[in-house]
């Protein structure tokens, strides 16, 4: 009886030394600053027993980043960032297409004409046929002009034309050149198409910035949210595998106690049991670890690099609750002002605005004024005919430098000025244009408010998880540190003989949820806080 007491002392001893290891380890707080989680060994553990050597594990390049790290290589490499990009540089070139309607147009052509008629009457020509042969050429610019809906053409020509026939210039040289202006006063006036034009794919433009800022809002919410899973898998494994080794160390005690004849073997087969069960655990929580992995990679990394699908990512950071105080009504005036979804909101009713503007304009009656003017100069070989048949008495011939020097001087001018007026009949397309575009205007208008009222609500929401998720940090840190009260003293207890393994083992499992909640807890903090500052830049999904 004496020697049982004693080898029964021994063990409790024994075990009682491994609990004060395993409490001075675990009792620390999960996320305590600078605690680093050894992955590389809890892998390693994970898949072997005491007593024989971890499995080598196939080489992996691991890289060591901080959260900000990752933010940085997945606005560096994410193809969506990377495609998203391009969305603005596309609006550039809708810009450059709308404005191009006002680039001056130079035109320019040349033509050859021969002619052969019968004559008509013997006055025409001495001959029973009349041949005319000639060339011209032809050079202009035309322009839409970007201000009032005014265009103009200025066009220069010049021709040599020559005849059998009675003429008194045989050949004839002439020039002329003409300008026409026209401007409207009513329709298209203020506001005509290519205006219309060039505003929307403005505006467009800058959604195109906007949803760009948004995209990359999203996607460091993304990584940042991907990285704290990691680090969460992670501690998850930890936890896991810290319930295997003790359940282990209890197996081990309760074998040591079988061989001396203080329990009965069948005991054996309950803690034989929970080590079954925890090595479940680390399975799932490594398995976790990988799935975290990709998907931290996925979003920080391209897969055109080499070790794309080989690197191992290790935080370098450990999730913490850093208690902070929260400005709800700041928050909420921030993403009314640049929330990307509102903005983008606001530029698509300046777009209908702007063809409300237009349609309205359109509806408008049609008063144009024209403005022409044209000079022209003549020359060539001048026939002085006298008599019938016509005799040739003499001619004088001037240059084409002559008729350049009458078009210079302006010695043969005209002009026409005149005032166009038009107005459709009954209902126009452009009055059914306008009532559209104002149902489309009202629509927007209350899309707005209630996108405002959504956001209002979305900010305070978030802000209420930062709140909670706080509160639930104390909360599960209490509650774990009471789990490894209880499971001390029940341990005490065990050890004289006063409690079961079976008790032992449901307080080491309680043990364990309440570890992984207090990790979980922490997480949903972090995670809630990247989620506050990302509802006041883009809807979160």
């Amino acid at each position: 009886m004496q020697a049982q007491q004693i080898i029964r002392a021994g063990s409790a001893g024994v075990l009682a030394g491994a609990l004060v290891a395993f409490l001075s380890v675990s009792g620390r707080p999960v996320f305590a600053s600078g605690q680093t989680p050894a992955l590389a060994t809890s892998l390693a553990r994970s898949g072997s027993e005491p007593g024989q050597p971890a499995a080598q594990a196939p080489a992996a390049t691991t890289r060591r980043l901080t959260v900000d790290d990752a933010v940085a290589m997945a606005l560096e490499s994410n193809l969506g960032i990377q495609a998203e990009r391009l969305s603005p540089q596309i609006q550039d070139f809708s810009v450059a297409q709308a404005r191009a309607a006002y680039a001056p147009v130079l035109n320019a052509g040349f033509s050859r004409t021969s002619d052969t008629s019968q004559r008509q009457n013997q006055f025409e020509a001495p001959n029973p046929t009349v041949s005319n042969v000639g060339f011209a050429n032809t050079t202009g610019i035309q322009q839409q002009l970007p201000w009032l809906g005014g265009s103009y053409t200025a066009t220069w020509q010049a021709s040599r034309s020559e005849t059998d026939s009675y003429s008194s210039f045989n050949p004839i040289l002439s020039s002329n050149f003409t300008v026409n202006y026209s401007q409207p006063f009513l329709r298209n006036f203020q506001i005509d198409f290519n205006r219309r034009q060039v505003s929307n794919t403005i505006n467009l433009r800058e959604i195109a910035d906007v949803q760009l800022r948004q995209n990359i809002v999203m996607t460091t919410r993304n990584v940042r949210n991907a990285y704290w899973d990691l680090v969460a898998a992670i501690a998850n494994l930890e936890v896991a595998q810290q319930a295997l080794d003790l359940a282990r160390q209890s197996l081990k005690d309760n074998q040591t106690r079988v061989e001396v004849g203080t329990m009965a073997p069948i005991d054996i087969i309950e803690a034989e049991a929970e080590v079954a069960r925890n090595e479940e655990s680390v399975i799932v929580a490594t398995n976790s670890i990988e799935r975290a992995q990709d998907q931290l990679r996925v979003l920080i990394s391209n897969p055109e690099q080499p070790d794309f699908w080989t690197m191992r990512i290790e935080p370098a950071e450990q999730a913490v609750m850093v208690p902070i105080s929260l400005d709800v009504d700041a928050a909420v005036g921030n993403a009314l002002d640049n929330r990307g979804d509102l903005v983008t909101a606001r530029r698509q009713l300046d777009n209908t605005l702007i063809d409300v503007r237009y349609f309205k304009n359109q509806t408008m009656p049609n008063v144009d004024l024209n403005f022409t003017y044209r000079v022209s100069g003549t020359g060539g070989t001048l026939i002085d005919y006298e008599g019938f048949p016509p005799l040739n008495m003499g001619e004088t011939t001037t240059g084409f430098s002559s008729v350049l020097r009458d078009l210079l001087d302006q010695s043969y001018p005209r002009w026409t000025i005149g005032v166009q007026f038009a107005y459709p009949i009954g209902t126009s397309q452009a009055e059914a244009a306008l009532a559209q575009a104002q149902l489309q205007q009202t629509q927007a208008e209350t899309n707005l408010q209630n996108m405002e009222m959504l956001i209002t609500t979305s900010v305070r929401d978030v802000a209420r998880q930062v709140t909670t998720n706080q509160k639930r940090v104390e909360a599960t840190q209490k509650a774990r540190e009471l789990a490894e009260r209880r499971l001390e003293a029940e341990q005490k207890k065990f050890n004289v003989g006063l409690s079961t393994t079976f008790v032992v083992f449901q307080l080491q499992r309680d043990l364990a949820s309440q570890r992984a909640r207090e990790v979980t807890a922490i997480i949903d903090y972090n995670k809630s806080l990247v989620d506050f500052e990302a509802v006041q830049q883009a809807p979160i999904r």
